[in-house]
């Protein structure tokens, strides 16, 4: 998984129930676009995320 600042972060619910989370990527941590991302959430909290295999980036031009 690569993402760029400014690109989404969509994580889908692991459960039954659970609404899917989005998120602007605000500053990636890892090397060459990989995670961890600091994420910033639509309620407006900011959380530093691992993505896992429920996780897609949505790159910011609408590829």
């Amino acid at each position: 998984m690569q993402a760029t600042v400014g690109d989404q972060l969509l994580v889908h619910g692991k459960n039954v129930g659970l609404a899917d989370r989005q998120g602007e990527i605000i500053e990636v941590r890892g090397d060459n676009g990989a995670p961890p991302y600091l994420v910033r959430f639509a309620d407006g909290h900011e959380a530093l995320v691992f993505p896992g295999p429920d996780s897609i980036v949505r790159p910011a031009n609408g590829d």
